[in-house]
């Protein structure tokens, strides 16, 4: 998706849209081709690896669904200067599962 943040200009353009991604690099505004990831050959390592973060954002999606472990997540990313979604997702691979008493 597409998001732009308005001030009298465009202060700052992300995303992809018609098959150029656009992001701010150092400051500055860029634009470049999409890849195109559809003859990647992935390895049985790399399969592996995208199921388990597969599994570790639908963690952090349910854990940020919980009030309780959610307000845990915010409070440990402010001491970590964190966002709490990411904290989560790091958590999984850790194996500290905080929805396991609920």
């Amino acid at each position: 998706m597409t998001k732009i943040t308005l001030n009298p200009a465009f202060e700052e353009f992300r995303g992809k849209m018609d098959g150029i991604v656009y992001r701010m690099r150092y400051g500055r505004q860029t634009g470049s081709k999409a890849p195109d990831m559809s003859k990647v050959k992935w390895s049985a390592a790399q399969k592996e690896h995208r199921k388990r973060f597969r599994l570790a954002v639908e963690y952090a999606h349910t854990a940020m669904a919980d009030e309780q472990v959610h307000a845990m997540y915010v409070q440990e990313a402010k001491k970590k200067d964190k966002r709490p979604f990411d904290l989560a997702v790091s958590d999984y691979f850790k194996g500290r599962n905080l929805l396991g008493g609920h």
